[in-house]
């Protein structure tokens, strides 16, 4: 078995899993076999009274499905024919008369986590790289073999469906916590505690934990009635999250319900079918694009690269303070610098609540954060910089202020230190432009809150030297980020391709729209906030200082930006910062805050006034979406952009671009480009040159030439 090997240690056969010339073990077909034929020796080998599963690899148990895999079935009925095979084993698994001892260490996903819980006993070590979960939904799909059946049994219907709907990572104390392992142990000791629990299982001695559940729950979910209102509120959200657009959420629900009304072969049956019938939607096809362009190979290069031990961060911001995290995190040593001890305080703060957050969550443990804590310094000059490999500055978007900023770091630091600006706008050419080593200079665009958001945007100069970038890369890369290369210019790509639809929205306003019609449309459409309730959350002044930078190059093209964000932030409209924007923000109890507000009616005045006209949902879409994918095909064709690929994981992972969609470049794929073209001459004829189609996409059109073949 070459996924495998077996050893026979006092009666326990230790199963080491090593998926040959990978990184990873994946659920493969292979695998699937191998298990196969573990159950057959165990069943007849009468000298074997149970078995510990134990992964080789250093930071994985089992990563999930080989997802190629599944994609070379052709048909619904196909890929639910192989959920059907894996359901099978893994319920020869369950059921096995002699005892099955999971030992996890690392990633334990999707189906991974599934053969776990197809096994009599769960151990998980504390390593800060073990976590659990069942992401299939992620994918647009639903957990194949047995997670949504197994899943609730185990932890409580209300607890997976928090796993189930959300796709969200378990860490060991948590899911010791709710009852998805039976044992938690440090990695040292987590064979020998397998193999001690394999043996006193089949001696009888001991029994699997099982999580006593408050009253409150057992009484909700121990009943049908309890059961039907769980569903029904589980549907009001997902509805109220999804807008309908993704179909796996309720798939799962229905799923999960069969399975707890009519029986558990029912339910793995259901399970199946729907697996099948998922496989083959268009949302998740396009999902799995994105799940494959963020793991592919085709990453930045970081060849050139140079070893980076200490990164300096300017600003003990919101901003600053994210990136000071996420860098420590990866057992990099960080100065995090502000003009007084005041500012530096609150910073510090910002990564204590964080990091205590995520402690009381028990996805870490006080001693780690305590140890990422003390890898940051706080300081208020410029005198430790000397060993600084790179420099973040986090500072107020102003060139003259960056400017400064840079001229001091180039006094203070080694001669081969990198300065980075983190600018959503502001080209860094022109902030190099007086710069001692302008080929040393690069932006790094980070997006907020910077621990949450995955995506890096590394912007490069014409003269910025290869193995800067490259170093950038390799930094974010650390840091858990996907990075993004672009070209310099006003706004970059992504800052750039979001001005258009905000900036239509405005306009759209002085037409006479609302301003909940507009953030109801384009949630439908697939976006996570509304444009109206972006530039209150960004900030009204943030996005009149971007108007202003942006402006010029779109007023070239006959693009004349709308005034209305300058002319807002003049008179005190400045968004959810001093609770007044497009929405009035209460200072309601804590637990209100983030849902208590309502339409600013006063800001009507500036935009005609009342009552306001009603455009169609198709209207705001169509004219919001197509200039924001109409700016990303400019990028590609001016070379901001080097590929489709990078235009699509920007768009998603750093806007919120509807996920499903696939990213401007699938979306006009799948559209067909003639169509698109149709569309926006429509909107050219009735709205001005800003709907003018790229070059690009005329040419592409005409050469029947999609992005992606």
């Amino acid at each position: 078995m070459s996924f495998a090997t077996v050893e026979v240690e006092d009666k326990v056969a230790l199963v080491w899993l090593d998926q040959p010339d990978s990184k990873l073990n994946t659920i493969s077909v292979e695998l699937l076999d191998v298990f196969e034929a573990l159950l057959d020796r165990l069943h007849h080998d009468e000298s074997i009274e149970g078995a510990v599963l134990i992964s080789r690899k250093p930071d994985c148990f089992i990563a999930g499905a080989d997802i190629r895999q599944f994609l070379k079935l052709e048909s619904a009925e196909a890929a639910a024919d192989a959920s059907r095979q894996g359901n099978r084993l893994l319920s020869r698994m369950a059921s096995f008369p002699k005892p099955i001892v999971a030992a996890v260490n690392g990633s334990c996903l999707g189906g991974g986590l599934e053969v776990a819980l197809a096994c009599r006993y769960r151990i998980a070590s504390d390593h800060p790289k073990t976590v659990m979960g069942l992401p299939e939904v992620k994918l647009g799909l639903l957990p194949g073999a047995g997670g949504s059946q197994r899943l609730p049994r185990l932890v409580g219907l209300q607890r997976a469906l928090a796993i189930l709907l959300t796709g969200k990572n378990v860490y060991p104390r948590q899911a010791l916590r709710m009852g998805l392992v039976d044992e938690v142990i440090h990695p040292y000791g987590l064979l020998q505690a397998a193999h001690s629990a394999a043996r006193e299982l089949a001696g009888g001695g001991l029994k699997p934990r099982r999580r006593r559940r408050p009253a409150a729950e057992r009484l909700l979910e121990g009943n049908r009635w309890g059961r039907r209102m769980i569903f029904k509120q589980a549907r009001k959200r997902v509805e109220r999250q999804t807008w309908g657009n993704y179909p796996a959420p309720p798939s799962i629900l229905d799923v999960v319900s069969k399975g707890l009304r009519q029986g558990l072969e029912a339910g793995l049956e259901a399970e199946s079918a729907a697996f099948g019938r998922l496989m083959q939607t268009p949302q998740s096809k396009q999902l799995i694009n994105l799940f494959f362009a963020m793991t592919s190979d085709s990453k930045p290069d970081t060849s050139a690269a140079r070893p980076v031990s200490e990164v300096a961060v300017l600003g003990a911001g919101l901003m600053g303070a994210g990136i000071a995290q996420v860098t420590a995190a990866k057992e990099v040593e960080v100065l995090l610098k502000d003009l007084d001890q005041q500012a530096l305080s609150r910073g510090e703060k910002t990564i204590w609540k964080d990091l205590s957050g995520k402690v009381r969550k028990r996805a870490m443990t006080p001693f780690q954060r305590d140890r990422l804590l003390s890898r940051i310094r706080g300081v208020t000059d410029y005198e430790r910089f000397a060993g600084s490999d790179i420099v973040i500055e986090a500072v107020f978007e102003d060139l003259g202020l960056k400017r400064r900023i840079l001229a001091e770091v180039e006094e203070a630091v080694g001669p081969d230190a990198i300065f980075a600006s983190n600018t959503s706008a502001l080209p860094i050419s022109q902030i190099a432009a007086q710069a001692k080593r302008p080929e040393q200079v690069v932006g790094m665009h980070y997006f907020s809150p910077v621990t949450k958001m995955p995506l890096l945007e590394i912007i490069a100069t014409p003269q910025t030297a290869d193995w800067v970038v490259s170093t950038a890369v390799d930094l974010g890369l650390k840091q858990g980020k996907t990075v993004i290369v672009v070209g310099d210019g006003p706004g970059f790509y992504t800052t750039r391709i979001l001005a258009p639809l905000m900036n239509e929205a405005l306009l759209m306003l002085e037409e006479g729209a609302a301003i909940p019609q507009l953030d109801r449309a384009m949630r439908r459409f697939g976006f996570p906030v509304g444009p109206a309730t972006l530039m209150d959350e960004v900030g009204i002044d943030v996005g009149a200082h971007v108007s202003q930078t942006l402006g010029e190059a779109f007023a070239a093209r006959g693009a004349t930006p709308s005034k209305a964000m300058e002319q807002l932030a003049q008179k005190g409209f400045l968004g959810r910062k001093n609770k007044r924007g497009f929405y009035l923000y209460s200072k309601g109890k804590k637990g209100r805050k983030r849902g208590a507000k309502e339409v600013n009616r006063s800001i009507y005045d500036h935009f005609g006034g009342e009552p306001r006209k009603d455009f169609s949902d198709q209207e705001i879409q169509s004219r919001l979406s197509l200039v924001m994918i109409n700016e990303a095909a400019y990028c590609l064709q001016e070379g901001i952009l080097h590929s489709p690929r990078d235009g699509d994981l920007g768009a998603i992972l750093g806007l919120g671009f509807p996920p499903f969609l696939g990213g401007p470049f699938r979306y006009l794929d799948s559209k067909g480009l003639q169509s698109v073209l149709g569309e926006m001459r429509q909107l050219e004829s009735g709205h001005g040159p800003r709907f003018a189609a790229a070059p690009i996409l005329q040419e592409r059109a005409a050469q029947g030439r999609p992005f992606y073949r």
